[in-house]
């Protein structure tokens, strides 16, 4: 006789970015997904993972083919206009404890299309033993920052791991200088993106002084051609004095593959000050990204959006990504808040608590996918003066058209 629990199991399909299922998000992820498995033994969770680069390679493929049942996504997409995903029920979500601001990036017209995972905010990790045994002290303009990395170099390190291979960490970073030299660029880039006109100067300057940092040597060389594990691996193996990247990867300080020494050693900084810059001081880049849309074609949808809204129960990724200090979540974390939490953990909170105004969604994610595509592209270029400043605002320009 056939089977007939196999036969009633129900198969869901989730395509994720979190490759490494040992650790940080991937692993949290995991953890859910799993003890939903044992909970509801009649349903299997499929999983597809991916490096960043070619998670978004195959995005675009499952745009036009059809998504899988749940999908990682990054926040406000065109995608979400043309229909790939399933709009949600805000009201399911009304106890979830989700940050005042948080769903508006997952919101088109007023209607829930997603759910974010994160707070992040992004800066640099530094290695306080390299630091100390140097003389090095954390900078505080924009200048100290690059004629840091001229002493750094000449100690036989790379200054700032940079993952420029992925492209987006390079244009978090863009994204940081132009919110430090604006005070807040969302609304001239939505103008500049649906007018499909980057005349505003503050374009120009930011990717100026993105470049002076690339001519200063401030990344590792050869950055362009190393992704998110190898600028990682650069930091965590004391070859690298900082380490630019997001409150995500605050879990280094638990994640076993990294030697003790280096984890009880590293400390977080953010962008110091930039010539001229017109944000508060409290100012800082941070936005609520990262999370879970499900496929609006999906024939599981119910069932999908059910494992969704588990995954978001205020005890289940709020509290695994606290305890096991991964980052910041979209939901409040205050209740898991024990006092035995690492300091890497609390700095991150700190400056977050202190925050008057926050940059919003980076650049790169204010658009389309096709946008997104090619202002990563167009800024490394350009970072790397392999293409002018004009020539790299016309690029953007005819990518908006």
């Amino acid at each position: 006789m056939p089977d007939e629990a196999a036969e009633d199991q129900v198969t869901l399909t989730l395509f994720s970015n979190l490759p490494d299922r040992r650790n940080g998000q991937g692993l949290v992820e995991q953890m859910i997904i799993d003890e939903y498995m044992n909970l509801h033994p009649e349903i299997k969770i499929e999983v597809e993972t991916l490096n960043d680069e070619d998670y978004k390679t195959k995005f675009r493929a499952y745009a036009i083919e059809g998504m899988p049942d749940i999908v990682s996504v990054w926040g406000l997409s065109a995608f979400m206009l043309d229909g790939i995903f399933a709009e949600l029920d805000e009201e399911d979500y009304r106890d979830y404890g989700f940050m005042s601001g948080s769903l508006d990036g997952f919101r088109i017209d007023g209607k829930l299309y997603g759910l974010p995972r994160n707070t992040d905010v992004i800066g640099f990790y530094y290695n306080k033993k390299l630091f100390a045994e140097h003389g090095w002290e954390i900078p505080e303009t924009y200048g100290q920052l690059l004629e840091l990395a001229s002493h750094i170099r000449a100690a036989g390190f790379a200054p700032v791991a940079m993952d420029g291979l992925d492209s987006w960490p390079v244009a978090d970073f863009y994204s940081n200088i132009l919110y430090k030299i604006t005070g807040g660029y969302q609304e001239m880039l939505s103008q500049a993106i649906a007018e499909a006109d980057f005349s505003d100067p503050a374009f120009a300057e930011g990717i100026g002084l993105l470049r002076q940092a690339v001519d200063a040597g401030l990344f590792q060389d050869g950055y362009d051609y190393q992704d998110y594990g190898m600028a990682m691996n650069l930091f965590t193996s004391g070859q690298a004095a900082m380490f630019y990247m997001g409150s995500w990867e605050a879990s280094m300080t638990k994640n076993g593959d990294i030697p003790q020494e280096v984890r009880d050693n590293i400390g977080m900084f953010l962008m110091p000050r930039l010539p001229g810059e017109k944000a508060e001081s409290t100012g800082i880049m941070a936005w609520n990204g990262g999370g879970y849309a499900v496929s609006a074609e999906s024939r599981k949808r119910e069932e999908a959006v059910r494992f969704l809204n588990f995954m978001y129960q205020p005890d289940k990724l709020s509290r695994y990504g606290w305890e096991n200090s991964i980052g910041m979540s979209a939901q409040d974390q205050s209740a898991y808040i024990t006092g035995d939490e690492t300091e890497l953990q609390l700095a991150f909170v700190e400056v977050l608590n202190a925050a008057k105004s926050m940059s919003g969604t980076p650049v790169n994610d204010a658009g389309s996918a096709a946008f997104k595509a090619c202002i990563e592209r167009y800024i490394i270029e350009a970072a790397n003066s392999a293409m002018e400043i004009g020539d790299f605002l016309k690029k953007l320009e005819e990518a908006c058209r």
